[in-house]
């Protein structure tokens, strides 16, 4: 068997491209590329998608985060809980609106906020809670939403790995005031290049973060609306986008189906896969991330056998030597710093093949711990 890339965007490209190509022509031909036609047929079709009323095109997954919460009129003193154990854009976004995040450890099984410990981080400066459906794997949502509603928190959820994900019946995004999504290219549903969209049912917050995209401006060249930035979804990522979604849902069977070839084909190897998740709750496999242990030695052991992995993410938020003002010190999100020990993301893309995740595991099960390097 030949290498196993951790990701092959080529050969994604290649199994739509006709698609793809026509798309970028149309827009280059219509010689308008940004905020134009393919951004709000785009807006449309993934409010349709996700089920709700409104869908605002950004320029990223973070300044999609960033946005919703300026919206949402949260700055400074404020404080957005979140976790640590999603890399940083979610940090980030909170920090460039002015606000503190509070970090809440995460449940074992799931990577996502545990929300038995949510209460308990809840003070009278907390003005939203921004939960992460990591992986592909939607949080607890009923009863993070029990607790925020309580509060009268808004709760902003982080979908940027969670694409068509479904919890309860509905689909990821459609149950916090506010939802974010990334179209990295590497997302379930990708462009070529950086973008992210917004999406709510509530008008007043949708046509805010329209001004709030574009300078704050009421009309063009006049700023009405604090907080404003340049954070447009462009006409070239938006088309592409368009060609893409109607694939999105086929392309996240076949990430499940390659989640159960690994669940069956690791059965007794040296790496923990996934906690299945519960009735009710559907994971799209953004990525296929499996515990050892002596992960470093395994991720080693696989290189050499021209495997590709990842770390997502190999040191949590609060650790982040950038951000120790924020007075985090090690030890106390105790799960989401083993995890970050631990965790190894597998190849898992929809046109990796049978005989590629048969590869994959065979390596998995030949690494023998007691003769491997720390």
């Amino acid at each position: 068997m030949s290498e196993v890339p951790f990701g092959d965007l080529k050969r994604h490209y290649q199994a739509i491209r006709p698609q793809v190509d026509a798309a970028v022509q149309r827009v280059l031909e219509s010689g308008w590329y940004v905020l134009g036609r393919e951004v709000a047929a785009f807006e449309e079709e993934f409010a349709a998608f996700c089920g709700v009323r409104y869908a605002v095109g950004v320029a990223s997954g973070t300044e999609a985060l960033q946005l919703a919460l300026v919206a949402l009129g949260i700055g400074s003193g404020d404080e957005v809980i979140t976790v640590a154990n999603a890399g940083v854009p979610g940090t980030v976004a909170i920090l460039l609106a002015g606000a503190r995040p509070v970090f809440v450890d995460v449940e074992v099984g799931s990577h996502n906020l545990d929300p038995d410990r949510l209460e308990a981080a809840i003070t009278p400066r907390t003005r939203a809670v921004m939960p992460v459906h990591l992986f592909g794997r939607p949080a607890a949502l009923d009863p993070i939403l029990e607790i925020a509603r309580r509060y009268h928190l808004p709760v902003v959820e982080d979908c940027a790995q969670a694409h068509g994900a479904h919890y309860q019946g509905r689909r990821v995004g459609t149950y916090g005031d506010l939802a974010c999504f990334s179209f990295y290219p590497t997302k379930n549903l990708g462009c070529f290049g950086d973008g992210g969209m917004v999406i709510t049912d509530d008008e007043p917050l949708a046509a805010r973060l329209r001004q709030l995209r574009a300078y704050g401006w009421g009309r063009k060249y006049y700023s009405e609306l604090p907080g404003g930035t340049n954070s447009r979804l462009d006409e070239v990522q938006a088309a592409i986008l368009r060609a893409k979604l109607p694939h999105l849902e086929a392309w996240n069977r076949a990430r499940q189906e390659r989640a159960r070839w690994y669940d069956q084909l690791l059965a007794g190897s040296p790496a923990s896969t996934p906690t299945a998740p519960p009735s009710g709750e559907e994971h799209v496999y953004h990525l296929y991330v499996v515990r050892c242990p002596r992960r470093d030695a395994l991720q080693s052991h696989l290189r050499a056998q021209g495997i590709g992995t990842d770390v997502h993410y190999p040191l949590p938020t609060h650790l982040q030597l950038i951000y120790r003002d924020l007075g985090y010190r090690a030890g106390d999100l105790p799960i989401s710093e083993r995890l970050a020990g631990e965790v190894l993301s597998l190849p898992t893309y929809p046109e990796l093949t049978r005989a590629e995740v048969e590869a994959v595991a065979a390596a998995v099960h030949s690494f023998v711990p007691s003769e491997e390097g720390p």
